[in-house]
């Protein structure tokens, strides 16, 4: 058994307005990520199934040819090899998992 506290994981910071913490274990991945109003993502996929779920604040995904929005307390399954992007409508704290664990994030 390994116990992390979010507050003491040091950030990685991707780009001037996305900042992310992750904690990885043998078969899945979950970061924590912070985006600032119009932050972007841009379109990819990976092998990985995705689970997102916003703490607060909402996301607006490219995903499937069209557009959902995903706001506070609601949760998003992306399946693996399905593209996605995604732009933070406003400030947002977001939980993401990955099965299985993501080897091409830093650990």
């Amino acid at each position: 058994m390994t116990h992390y506290d979010w507050n003491q994981l040091t950030p990685e910071q991707l780009n001037p307005q996305i900042t992310r913490k992750a904690i990885h274990s043998g078969n899945m991945t979950i970061a924590r990520l912070e985006l600032q109003k119009d932050a972007q993502v841009a379109e990819h996929s990976h092998h990985n199934e995705q689970i997102t779920m916003v703490e607060r604040g909402a996301l607006k995904f490219a995903i499937d040819g069209g557009h959902k929005v995903v706001r506070g307390g609601e949760t998003l399954v992306i399946p693996p090899n399905v593209p996605h992007g995604v732009v933070a409508l406003e400030d947002t704290v977001v939980f993401d998992v990955f099965a299985p664990s993501r080897d091409d994030w830093p650990r």
